[in-house]
């Protein structure tokens, strides 16, 4: 017979609250579980998953626990939504098609629930792995808090939170004891590294060692530590336009030892670059492409 409703483990992954608050919420509140399969523990329905969202919603505005649970076990109108966005831009951060994972780390990042967003990368990598994680989990929310960004100029603290968190989770795979043959570096005046950290950690988990350079790297620099390394493949990421200069890779296809692959990464690089330049369109992708050179 098929189990009815979700545990309190799926209703923490999807909503992005502990498991330790759902239980305080039932027992303080009773906001529990309650379908019911004969010889089994109580699951949450969805019609229990919708007022615990309504709770994680007004907890998360101001509105006191007992307060907001009085409300949203009040008696209402069955003809009117559980609950409304708000006006000037919703509720939550939008994450397009992605699945629960994506949608309960998009919650924990808006609470600001430091511990609870490390601890739904953490399972994201765990369960997906790196490059998995990063295009079902990460990417998505991320995208989510750019587009709100552009729409409202907020949420630079959930953006922040966020990726010192990934970047701490994806910091922890252990680089293996090979020797580095990838070279990974943002282009001058790149700040945005975490794309790169997340190949880092993609490359680790195969068994890659890659030395990391990280933002704004100078031409110069990056010359000189393809001299000093003799790189096999060298990636140079760039996310916004103002940063993906050509010059950058002509002057890595001039430089001896030249690498095998040169990879341009990242939406900031225009349509026309230099022949010899590979432009990989994902994580996957970038694997896909370093892995037979290494």
């Amino acid at each position: 017979m098929e189990t009815v409703g979700l545990s309190a483990g799926a209703v923490s992954r999807r909503l992005g609250i502990a498991v330790t608050t759902l239980r305080t919420w039932h027992q303080r509140y009773g906001l529990g579980p309650s379908g019911h399969e004969a010889g089994s523990h109580r699951r949450y329905t969805e019609s229990d998953v919708e007022r615990l969202e309504w709770m994680r919603q007004l907890t998360a505005q101001g509105v006191p626990a007992a307060e907001a649970a009085r409300v949203v076990t009040s008696p209402r109108d069955e003809s009117l939504p559980l609950f409304q966005a708000r006006a000037g831009g919703g509720h939550a951060i939008p994450v397009g098609q992605a699945g629960s994972a994506a949608r309960g780390l998009a919650n924990a990042a808006m609470r600001l629930d430091q511990a609870m967003v490390r601890h739904l990368v953490q399972e994201a990598v765990d369960t997906h792995g790196v490059s998995g994680a990063w295009a079902e989990v990460l990417c998505p929310v991320l995208i989510g808090i750019g587009k709100r960004h552009a729409a409202t100029n907020e949420l630079v603290e959930v953006e922040h939170l966020l990726s010192r968190s990934i970047g701490d989770v994806l910091g922890s795979v252990s680089q293996p004891p090979a020797q580095a043959t990838v070279l990974l570096a943002c282009a001058d005046e790149e700040q945005h590294s975490l794309a790169l950290e997340a190949l880092a950690a993609a490359l680790a988990e195969r068994g890659m060692a890659c030395r990391m350079l990280g933002a704004r790297v100078p031409t110069s620099a990056l010359l000189a530590a393809v001299r000093r390394t003799g790189p096999a493949v060298v990636v140079l990421w760039s996310h916004a336009h103002s940063t993906g200069d050509p010059a950058q890779l002509e002057a890595l296809l001039t430089t001896r030892p030249r690498p095998v692959l040169v990879l341009a990464a990242g939406p900031g690089w225009p349509a026309r670059l230099p022949a010899g330049v590979l432009t990989p369109s994902s994580l996957a992708d970038a694997l896909a492409l370093i892995t037979p050179v290494i």
